[in-house]
């Protein structure tokens, strides 16, 4: 059994999502959003490097020490699955492998809003979950397709960079392409799917224009497009899109956005009172201005949009924190630290410290 099977399982045990691995530091690990120390003696370079020469075959291990590089999935005896980036850091190599959960998780054991349910379900167009790394966008979209695929007859080919959530076929034919197995790149693997009838693309990560590209040609073409982005809200994200491409291409890319564009799904993870950690979100959805907002360049007004929409699912980030806050599933220091306009939860900071103190507010009730 390879060392590092020994630190995998103790992540399970403790119920953690990421094990760090660093030359001249402990192994660590990310319990509950804390990185935490699970081993004593700082790793050194012969061992780390032994450690991680155990995962993969000696063709994968020639492709990093000339990259400096590595993503892959790799599996242990109980079953479950990792993704492991290699790399090099300031004291040599190092890895970050993440739990890659065995069961799919359904909209229901996720808390996610009902809204978010419509999207799985329009006919074409381009969706985006967004939010930055370990925010759940891969957990919150393999529940997404899950739903699809319980529910609907289509033919979903997912492009992953490793494939994470392996779907079994329910109502759906689901086909899992793994870049860097399968196909060169996610532009070659889009590029090969829109000739492989499908219904429903799911693009792993968008990360160069040529994929947002092919992307958007898709959805235009008729096709259900997910995607994700490393972004923290809705208008951050459609300027994410927009600035990609150059300035001489950017009209016609608002033009197709705009048609196209179905919903985007940001998410943030807040730390649960009780242990474990809840996401909030911000959702845009369709609207007959938003397509006016986006190719007019006016992204600001999105968020009028979405405030004056909430009535129809829509919300965003802050309302959604403040929501948890008010339902008590997280504390108001959470709740702020998060927040993007802080004078939104400075009245709950207030009444948190006059609560510490005994001196309440005129008409503040606990």
């Amino acid at each position: 059994m390879p060392v590092l099977d020994k630190y995998l399982n103790q992540l399970l045990e403790r119920e953690g999502s990421d094990l760090h691995l660093s030359v001249g530091t402990p192994v660590r690990a990310r319990i509950a959003g804390s990185i935490k120390e699970i081993s004593e003696d700082p790793l050194t370079e012969e061992n780390l490097r032994a450690m991680l020469k155990e995962l993969c075959d000696a063709e994968r291990w020639a492709e990093y020490e000339s990259s400096k590089e590595l993503d892959f999935a790799y599996g242990i005896d109980t079953g479950d699955r990792f993704r492991a980036n290699y790399f090099y850091n300031h004291w040599g190599i190092a890895a970050v492998l993440r739990l890659i959960p065995a069961e799919i998780k359904s909209f229901k054991s996720l808390q996610l809003p009902e809204v978010i349910q419509t999207l799985c379900f329009a006919r074409s167009g381009l969706v985006f979950v967004t939010g930055p790394t370990g925010s759940g966008k891969s957990t919150t979209l393999a529940a997404m397709i899950d739903l699809i695929n319980e529910q609907s007859c289509k033919h979903i080919i997912t492009i992953e960079d490793p494939v994470e959530f392996v779907h079994r076929n329910k109502q759906s034919v689901i086909v899992h392409r793994e870049v860097g197995e399968h196909s060169q790149s996610f532009a070659a693997a889009l590029r090969g799917a829109m000739r492989a009838d499908p219904d429903i693309l799911l693009v792993g990560e968008m990360r160069d224009v040529q994929t947002i590209r092919l992307a958007l040609n898709c959805a235009s073409m008729g096709m259900l497009v997910f995607g994700t982005l490393h972004t923290n809200n809705a208008p951050m994200t459609i300027d994410r899109v927009i600035d990609a491409f150059p300035a001489d291409e950017q009209n016609q890319v608002r033009t197709m956005l705009g048609s196209s564009l179905n919903g985007v799904v940001s998410q943030l993870l807040c730390k649960k009172h009780g242990g474990g950690r809840i996401a909030a979100h911000e959702i845009l959805l369709k609207h007959d201005a938003l397509a006016t907002c986006i190719r007019s360049g006016k992204i600001s007004r999105i968020r009028q949009i979405i405030e004056s929409s909430m009535q129809d699912g829509m919300i965003t980030m802050d309302a959604s924190l403040e929501r948890l806050l008010q339902n008590n599933q997280i504390s108001t220091e959470e709740a702020y630290m998060k927040a993007s306009n802080k004078g939104t939860f400075e009245k709950y900071m207030l009444a948190r410290e006059e609560h510490n103190t005994g001196n309440f507010p005129d008409g503040y009730e606990l």
